[in-house]
């Protein structure tokens, strides 16, 4: 009872693959559990199979159907989804406090994408996404501290209490925030795409750009306006559709005549991920970075994944879609139950020790919010006019460019 056809035929296919490409019990054993079949290289290497994790569109080459991962690394992918999964209810928790005000858009089951993405990923490369963009800035450099003093209103939040929910930022690691307008990041996105090509050594890969938005903005106007940009001049600019089937409450199947979405850019490549499998985003986003980075022009990337919350806290998900539905998705594709079982299928840790690394992060999380809500609210000075405007040539922050011609009250007649 999957939210679209085009989620139903890749869940078939992958099934369909794991059991034709490996020994009946292996395959029989992968299907059950829902993870790639392994080949170990040593007590912390591991190689697992993601045949049936990719589609491709107008491409000659796919990414591998192998990813190599070391316990090192697998354990550090499950413990930023954990802490993403656990911050996310915790949002839930304060919103329903009234601690949290206004929008809130939660990321709970699509973990495995950001995770995924920033792995394969430089802190050179350019991201910007939607508003559902907490776990992201918690990947890009963020704390829990403060993304939740973020959406306390409070000074220690990633942008001084000023953002919110939608509003995330941070420079040092090129995260570009979310953005409160649907699809409106993917204009910026191509922006920073022309920076990072115009910026770029010559002989030398180019870093790449990432905007990510859901399949309810997909059919923009300004989308495809950036794509045919983004073709004509070649720019390292990635088109990522977090497809979790739902724009807001209205299904893809309704909303969108077309629902292969990594073809969307016609003549421009494509790729489908399982947005589920962090070691397939992984690996297919090594390849769509190696692709772009090298001159070859943009491309589009359809993460196939699922929210289990509503569109946003005012919405229970519940009235567009069945509690079966989501209770189906969790208990056979939810990403944090396939890294566990990965990580103790390949022997990296047992089923105890997940559970104290859990303990300790559901403990660093409480804890991380405690000192977030002790943060003061920003006051009028000097908080009100800090970033406003530049601070450049040696001028505060706070007074007013020449350029800026204010109000003269002396002539105004409502004065």
């Amino acid at each position: 009872m999957f939210a679209s056809k085009a989620a139903s035929m890749l869940l078939r296919r992958s099934a369909a693959s794991a059991v034709s490409s490996s020994a009946p019990t292996a395959a029989a054993t992968a299907l059950r559990n829902g993870m790639a079949n392994m080949r170990f290289m040593s007590s912390d290497v591991a190689t697992f199979d993601l045949t049936g994790s990719f589609e491709t569109h107008h491409l000659d080459t796919q990414p591998n159907n192998t990813i190599e991962m070391s316990k090192e690394e697998l354990l550090s992918h499950f413990e930023l989804m954990y802490t993403m999964r656990r911050m996310e209810i915790t949002c839930d928790n304060e919103y329903k406090s009234r601690a949290i005000r206004g929008f809130c858009h939660l990321y709970d089951g699509q973990e495995a994408v950001a995770t995924g993405i920033n792995a394969s990923f430089e802190t050179a490369d350019s991201w910007i996404t939607s508003y559902r963009c907490h776990c992201t800035a918690l990947a890009r450099g963020g704390s829990v501290e403060s993304v939740l003093a973020e959406l306390f209103g409070n000074v220690d939040g990633q942008t001084k209490g000023k953002g919110g929910s939608m509003h995330f930022y941070n420079k040092a690691h090129n995260f570009y925030g979310g953005q409160g307008i649907v699809g409106a990041q993917v204009p910026v996105g191509l922006g920073l795409a022309f920076a990072n090509h115009y910026n770029a050594k010559p002989g030398s890969p180019m870093q790449v750009a990432i905007a990510c938005y859901g399949d309810g903005a997909a059919n923009q106007g300004q989308i495809w306006e950036s794509a045919n940009m983004a073709s004509l001049w070649n720019l390292p600019m990635i088109f990522c559709i977090e497809n979790n089937h739902y724009g807001m409450g209205t299904s893809m199947d309704r909303h969108s005549s077309h629902s292969d979405y990594y073809k969307m850019g016609n003549h421009i490549p494509g790729v489908r991920i399982d947005g589920m499998n962090v070691l397939a985003v992984k690996e297919g986003m090594r390849f769509v970075k190696e692709y772009v980075g090298s001159g070859a022009g943009p491309m589009y990337v359809e993460m196939m994944t699922y929210r289990y919350h509503g569109h946003s806290m005012s919405d229970p998900g519940t009235t567009y879609r069945n509690r079966e539905e989501i209770a189906l998705t969790r208990s056979t594709r939810d990403p944090l139950e396939f890294v566990k079982r990965t990580l103790i299928d390949a022997g990296f840790a047992d089923a105890e020790q997940i559970k104290e690394t859990e303990k300790r992060i559901r403990k660093d999380v409480a804890l991380q919010v405690k000192k977030a809500k002790a943060s003061p609210k920003p006051t009028i000075e000097p908080h009100l006019f800090d970033y406003v405007y530049s601070s450049g040539g040696g001028k505060e922050q706070n007074e007013f460019p020449p350029h800026i011609r204010m109000p003269d009250f002396s002539k105004s007649k409502n004065y």
